[in-house]
């Protein structure tokens, strides 16, 4: 690896930790100065602030260094883009310590068999998690948001707006709800009085 190493790392929750991947570009050579961070940030989204930064901060000669492939992008079309970017601005990508050249064939390919596998990860999480749900809600374990008004909250604001006395914006500044909040009380209410 040549010129400066740059290193970019990424945990998709706050829950994560970024320590081993830190721990794994301090042993590649990259120094606190020089690393870039992505915390709570997800593979798919390509708007990150520490990529676009380690992405500024790399130059003609540089190598921007990763731990894994999968840590910089989690689709094909967007791995490409990135390798292809740093290859036409002449920076090399260290994919936890082999170089990419994307004037290798057989770079190439494997590059691309990388990314596949981690589209192909996001994906199957993609599918247990639907699956997940599904089973869920076919126990009835999955019933979505809680309202944000208990049942006698909901019951007053129904009196209170039956006596015509107050407004829905009134009603919502009373109860520190946005309107919408109340419509559906309101609604829930009239249901389950079958009114």
């Amino acid at each position: 690896m040549t010129g400066t190493l740059v290193g970019y790392a990424r945990c998709s929750t706050d829950e994560q930790d970024l320590t081993a991947q830190r721990d794994a570009l301090h042993e590649l050579g990259v120094t606190d100065d020089r690393l870039y961070l992505d915390h709570g940030l997800t593979g798919t989204t390509r708007a990150r602030p520490g990529l676009d930064q380690a992405l500024a901060a790399v130059r003609a000669g540089d190598t921007l260094v990763v731990p894994k492939l999968d840590r910089l992008a989690r689709s094909v079309p967007d791995a490409r883009a990135i390798g292809d970017d740093l290859a036409a601005r002449g920076i090399a990508l260290s994919l936890g310590g082999s170089v990419y050249d994307p004037s290798d064939p057989m770079g190439k390919m494997f590059f691309n068999i990388l990314a596949t596998f981690a589209e192909f990860e996001v994906d199957l999480l993609r599918m247990r998690t639907r699956e997940g749900m599904a089973v869920a809600r076919a126990k009835g374990r999955l019933k979505g948001r809680a309202p944000k008004l208990s049942t006698r909250q909901q019951r007053e604001l129904a009196r209170m707006h039956a006596t015509g006395d107050y407004t829905i914006a009134d009603l919502a500044e009373l109860f520190t709800v946005s309107r919408p909040t109340i419509y559906r009380a309101l609604e829930r209410v009239r249901v389950a009085t079958g009114g």
